[in-house]
């Protein structure tokens, strides 16, 4: 009885093993299909002489996509009711003394069901995405094809307005950048005119502690006056000697 236990319990593993091994092939071409999909397209998007052929292709590699994705449900399905044969025959009763080393099996390839089905829902999703988004600029392609191929006239005002409204988003950019450097401009002399205040206040402050320091100020000031209205006295009689030598 134990060695008829032991042989179902490796042919279910060889059942296990060799799923998996169709499940990994099976990803793998998978994944290419998933990749080669959206640059195939770009690539016969190109191609203006012929189109049939680019839709034809673009109808067999769907099929492939369909029938590859029901092959690995299929595949996922079986290698789930092993591995539920395998936990069904770990709960037996004669194979309590090797249930630690079972388990240990079995949760192996359980977890090699989960990774091959993320996987496999990974990859279709991301299949799903790229044929959305091809199919989406295909239609915008489409819709630019069609407003070419109108009137020359529309297409010229179709020109004008895009020429129009590029011109007007470049003048709102022109706008907001001026406005920003404005704002920064009015920020850095806010800050330096106060600033100056701060200064100005420490300089009256220390004026009034030290009276000396305030005398020499206002010294200073007083020359500075002075030499200002002697320069300005200088200034105006040369004007004048030199308007009296000119008329003259």
């Amino acid at each position: 009885m134990a060695g008829g236990s032991s042989n179902y319990w490796e042919d279910l593993r060889k059942q296990a093993r060799q799923l998996e091994n169709e499940l990994d092939l099976k990803l793998v071409s998978f994944s290419k299909l998933c990749t080669s999909y959206s640059s195939s397209r770009d690539s016969r998007r190109g191609d203006s002489n012929s189109d049939t052929t680019p839709l034809l292709n673009n109808s067999t590699q769907d099929r492939m996509f369909e029938t590859m994705s029901v092959e690995i449900e299929q595949l996922l399905a079986k290698l789930t009711g092993v591995n539920d044969k395998m936990a069904e025959y770990t709960s037996t009763p004669g194979v309590t003394s090797l249930n630690a080393a079972l388990m240990h099996t079995l949760q192996r390839h359980r977890d090699i069901l989960q990774d091959y089905t993320h996987e496999s829902h990974k990859t279709k999703a991301n299949f799903l995405a790229i044929r959305e988004r091809v199919d989406l600029l295909g239609s915008v392609r489409k819709d630019i094809e069609t407003y070419k191929s109108g009137s020359g006239v529309n297409n010229r005002r179709t020109e004008l307005f895009l020429k129009e409204h590029e011109h007007l988003r470049n003048s709102d950019r022109l706008m907001d950048d001026t406005i920003s450097i404005a704002m920064a401009t009015k920020e850095n002399m806010t800050s330096q005119r106060g600033l100056l205040k701060s200064i100005h206040s420490r300089v009256n402050t220390l004026a009034n502690r030290f009276p000396a320091i305030n005398n020499l100020i206002q010294r200073i000031n007083l020359r500075k006056r002075r030499d200002s209205l002697i320069l300005g006295a200088v200034i105006g009689v040369c004007t004048i000697l030199l308007l009296l030598y000119a008329f003259h």
